[in-house]
């Protein structure tokens, strides 16, 4: 019998002067290295959603935020001969709140920049970060 697993994970869009904030993905996750992805990840067993968005930016960039609003909550589905995998994104709007931009250390990022939509046209961005660009440049 295949594995079934549900993951729910919580993201920040992260705006600063019409730039987004993006993590490169590290080696840790070779499927997806060298793409970028919004900030954030897992949520903790009995914690609440934006809690794990705040921590997890905190963790891969240094910087400091808040929550404002949810943006939107993705459900997607996906099969493979090991498992079938459900996640669940929720995404925030957030108020940047200080901070030094910093990169991560033996994460599941290694590098965090500031982007223009003109600069992500050449940009490889896994799924979550499509969207998360769509919701952040209402485009």
């Amino acid at each position: 019998m295949k594995r079934q697993r549900t993951r729910v994970s919580a993201y920040g869009l992260v705006m600063k002067a019409e730039h987004i904030l993006l993590c490169r993905v590290s080696k840790a996750l070779p499927l997806w290295q060298g793409q970028w992805t919004l900030p954030g990840g897992g949520i903790n067993f009995g914690e609440a959603p934006e809690d794990a968005m705040v921590r997890e930016v905190t963790e891969e960039t240094g910087l400091l935020v808040k929550p404002t609003q949810v943006a939107t909550v993705h459900s997607f589905y996906e099969e493979s001969e090991k498992q079938d995998f459900h996640g669940i994104w929720v995404i925030y709007h957030t108020q940047f709140l200080g901070g030094t931009l910093r990169h991560e250390v033996m994460g599941t990022t290694d590098q965090c920049a500031w982007w223009n939509l003109k600069d992500l046209e050449n940009l490889q961005l896994v799924n979550l970060a499509k969207l998360g660009v769509k919701l952040a440049f209402n485009n």
